[in-house]
């Protein structure tokens, strides 16, 4: 279920240019992920956020055990209650 992470750049576009005598739009473009991967990526960090949720870990917890920021974790979660998704916990009797 879980999706390699992209290996980190070693410059900024600005820098890679200038090293390599090229404008920053080629190094944009030569970088950039397809956006079918970025996509299916997205989608699965999503439904990992959800998962994690739903299994009672809280914000914090789901950003460090998937690496991104707590702000990215709510906003996914807030677009998931708004999507109307359950976002219930698998542990709640209530649910």
């Amino acid at each position: 279920m879980t999706t390699p992470v992209r290996p980190k750049r070693r410059g900024t576009a600005s820098e890679l240019a200038r090293k390599f005598g090229v404008s920053e739009r080629t190094i944009r473009y030569t970088v950039a992920e397809d956006r079918r991967v970025y996509e299916a990526r997205a989608d699965e960090r999503r439904a990992q956020i959800i998962e994690l949720h739903r299994r009672g870990l809280g914000v914090r917890a789901i950003a460090r055990q998937l690496s991104v920021s707590p702000g990215l974790v709510s906003t996914r979660l807030k677009e998931a209650r708004d999507a109307g998704v359950d976002l219930s916990r698998l542990d709640d009797p209530a649910a």
